[in-house]
């Protein structure tokens, strides 16, 4: 589990296909702190921790991603020199600073504008019929990674939906969404209580 609070970015060093896809990414941790078999959020995306190395601020880890990953994932997102969001697994007793996050991704949605307001930028992404449903103002969702609080959603005539965020500087400069564009594709995932309650209306159906 993890909450969505990103604590560094990483860098796609290298990827390479071996049946599945090994990346190596680098990252300003300490290798002695990232253990063979734990999960880090990368991108949003849960993954194994296989090998890693390195020194205390520049450290490496490896993670193999299957195609079913990869199929699910934003595309172009698996890329070397990619830069990804990173959140090691919560720990008993951390603090919950942003929301429950599994690290299993729901859709891709599509950054459709993004607008500079006061100091911040007000991303609008639309979120695939689906989804849409599960997706409410004020409700939490994450992108890439990242646990932000939804503004506002415009249902439309597709069954689609535009939702926008607001990305304070911080946030922009901490993770990868500062400097996101109209057209790009993200990771999303929708609030846990929201993914048992789309579950059940589908077996409403």
């Amino acid at each position: 589990m993890f909450t969505g609070i990103v604590t560094a970015i990483g860098t796609i060093a290298q990827a390479e296909q071996q049946g599945d896809l090994r990346l190596v990414i680098t990252c300003p941790w300490d290798p002695a702190g990232i253990a063979i078999g734990a999960s880090i959020a990368c991108g949003g995306v849960c993954l194994t921790v296989v090998d890693r190395g390195g020194v205390a601020g520049d450290a490496w880890f490896a993670v193999d991603l299957s195609a079913e990953t990869v199929s699910r994932t934003a595309p172009g997102m698996w890329t070397q020199g990619r830069r990804l969001n990173l959140e090691p697994s919560l720990r008993v007793g951390d603090e919950l600073g942003g929301h429950i996050v599994s690290g299993h991704v729901d859709a891709t949605g599509q950054v459709i504008a993004a607008e500079p307001v006061g100091g911040s930028t007000v991303l609008t992404l639309r979120a695939p019929a689906d989804l849409a449903p599960f997706i409410a103002p004020k409700g939490s969702i994450c992108v890439d990674g990242v646990s932000l609080t939804v503004n506002a959603v415009t249902d439309l005539p597709d069954g689609a939906a535009d939702f926008t965020l607001n990305i304070i500087p911080h946030t922009g400069e901490v993770t990868t969404l500062g400097p996101l564009a109209a057209g790009d594709t993200v990771n999303l995932e929708i609030d846990t209580v929201a993914r048992y309650l789309r579950r059940l209306e589908l077996l409403r159906r």
